[in-house]
C-alpha cells in the first residue's frame, strides 16, 4: 500500500501512470465520486505490491530507492535485467516492490446507529470483529428502551461479526444524565432489574456480549459504578457473554472533571474483557476549530492507559467524522458534523487546498461560504488513520473502535487491512 498526497498539477491519470497501476483501480478502491476533480492535499490510497517507476533524467538507483523507502538491493532483486546498477537510463521502467506491512492481528469494533444503510453495513462488516448497535437506554426503574437492531445483528452474524449490546444512561430524547446514572447505581433493586432485562435481551436477540457506556457519572458514584460493573461481569461471564466498558480519555488517574472522575481505569482493566477508550472529541460541536483526535493528545492518553489497563484489553477509539466550524469562533456556536468523504468533496467544490497539521497528524482546510463567512474543517484521511493505527502496534493494544460506522470511509479500511489482520471471534 502507498498513500499518495495530491500535488498541484496532478491528475488521477498521471498518478496512475506514475505508479504503474490502472486508473480505474484507484477510482474503485478509493470510491472517488468525481475522479476528474482532485484536491491539492487529498490522499489517494494505492493498493499494490509493486510500483512501476519510469526513470527520469539524472536519477540513480540510489536516489530512486531513497524516494520509495527501499534498498538498492531490493530493487535489483525485483529487476534481474539490471546487470549493472550504475547504468540505468531515462525512460527505463523499473519495478519497485512495496513491502508487505502486515504487523499483527487486532480486534475492530464499530458502533452503529440502527438507521445505518444496508449497503454501508454490508460493506463495513468484513472489516469488523464486533459491531455495537447504539443503544439500549436504561431507565430509572431498570427497564430498557429497545432499539431496532434485528437487521444489524442478523447481517453481522452472517458475516461472522460478533454483535455487542450497548447500554447507556441516556435520557430518552436527551443525552447522558448524571442523575439517572446515580439512581441506577445506588439501587440494588434497579440493578437487578437492569441485569435481568440485559440477560433476556442478550439471549433473545442473539448478542455476543455487553458494552456498558455510562458517562458523566458523579465522582461520588465511582465505587457504586465499579460495583455495578463487577456485578454485571459476575452475572454475564458464567453465561458465556463478554463485558466491555467505554471510558473517557484520561491522562492520569486523578484527572478532575465530571467526564473522568468515576471512570476507574485500574478497576475496569482488571475486571472486564475489553475497554474502549473514547480518544476523540478534543475538537467537538461547541469547541473552537481543532482536530477531533489529535495524535499527540491520543498518545498522551495511551501512555497513561497502559500503566493501569492490560494493553491487550484496550480498544483505541477512532472518530469516523469531522467538523465544519464557522469562524471566528463564538462561544455557544455549533460546528456541523461532516463525514471524511464529504469533507474532501466540500474542499473540491470550494477550491480549497487541504493542509496537514504535523503535530496533530490531522488534515484540515479553510473556505468561504456564500455569505462570505470563513470556515475551518478538520477531518481524517489516510495519513491520519495510518498514524493512529500504528499506535496500536506501538502500545501493543488489542485493537480499535470506530465511532461510528454509519458512513463508509473506504480509505480507512484500505489502510487498516494493509497493516493488520482483523480478528474474528465467531
Amino acid at each position: 500500500m502507498v498513500i499518495y498526497t495530491v500535488r498541484q498539477g496532478d491528475s488521477l491519470y498521471s498518478i496512475a501512470q506514475r505508479y504503474g497501476v490502472p486508473m480505474q483501480m484507484l477510482i474503485d478502491d478509493n470510491r472517488l465520486a468525481n475522479p476528474e476533480q482532485l484536491v491539492v492535499g487529498q490522499t489517494i490510497v494505492i493498493v499494490t505490491d509493486s510500483i512501476t517507476h519510469t526513470v527520469a533524467p539524472g536519477e540513480s538507483l540510489f536516489s530512486i530507492a531513497r524516494r520509495y523507502g527501499v534498498t538498492v538491493a531490493t530493487i535489483l532483486e525485483a529487476n534481474p535485467d539490471i546487470t549493472n546498477p550504475a547504468v540505468i537510463y531515462p525512460g527505463q521502467s523499473i519495478i519497485i516492490p512495496v513491502p508487505d506491512r502486515k504487523i499483527g492481528n487486532i480486534d475492530v469494533n464499530g458502533y452503529a446507529f440502527p438507521n445505518i444503510s444496508t449497503t454501508v453495513l454490508n460493506d463495513t462488516l468484513p472489516h469488523l470483529t464486533y459491531i455495537s448497535p447504539f443503544s439500549y437506554q436504561v431507565r430509572a426503574n431498570g427497564s430498557l428502551v429497545t432499539i431496532n437492531d434485528d437487521a444489524i445483528i442478523s447481517a453481522a452474524r452472517a458475516q461472522n461479526v460478533a454483535p455487542l449490546m450497548v447500554i447507556t444512561n441516556i435520557l430518552e430524547g436527551g443525552s447522558f444524565d448524571s442523575d439517572l446514572a446515580s439512581t441506577i447505581l445506588n439501587s440494588q433493586q434497579v440493578q437487578n432489574t437492569v441485569l435481568n432485562n440485559v440477560v433476556q435481551t442478550l439471549e433473545s436477540k442473539n448478542y455476543y456480549g455487553l458494552d456498558i457506556d455510562f458517562e458523566y457519572i458523579y465522582s461520588s458514584d465511582r465505587e457504586a459504578y465499579n460495583q455495578f460493573v463487577q456485578r454485571t461481569v459476575d452475572r454475564l461471564r458464567p453465561l458465556g457473554y463478554t463485558v466491555t466498558t467505554a471510558l473517557a480519555p484520561k491522562t492520569r488517574a486523578d484527572q478532575p472533571g465530571l467526564l473522568y472522575e468515576a471512570h476507574d481505569y485500574a478497576f475496569h482493566g482488571a475486571t472486564v474483557d475489553h475497554v474502549i477508550l473514547m480518544t476523540y472529541e478534543w475538537g467537538y460541536t461547541y469547541s473552537p476549530a481543532q482536530a477531533v483526535a489529535p495524535l499527540n493528545r491520543v498518545e498522551e492518553v495511551l501512555r497513561y492507559a497502559v500503566t493501569d489497563i492490560p494493553s491487550e484489553k484496550i480498544l483505541m477509539g477512532i472518530p469516523n467524522y469531522g467538523y465544519d466550524w464557522t469562524l471566528p469562533f463564538v462561544q455557544g456556536s455549533a460546528a456541523r458534523t461532516i463525514s471524511h468523504t464529504a469533507a474532501v468533496n466540500l474542499a473540491a467544490r470550494e477550491g480549497a487546498e487541504i493542509m496537514f497539521d504535523e503535530e496533530a497528524q490531522s488534515p484540515y482546510f479553510n473556505y468561504f461560504d456564500d455569505q462570505g463567512r470563513e470556515h475551518e474543517v478538520w477531518f481524517e484521511d489516510a495519513r491520519s488513520i495510518e498514524a493512529k493505527l500504528l499506535l496500536v502496534d506501538k502500545y501493543n493494544l488489542g485493537g480499535v473502535s470506530y465511532w461510528t460506522v454509519n458512513s463508509f470511509f473506504p480509505q480507512n479500511w484500505l489502510v487498516l487491512e494493509s497493516i493488520y489482520n482483523v480478528n474474528k471471534v465467531l
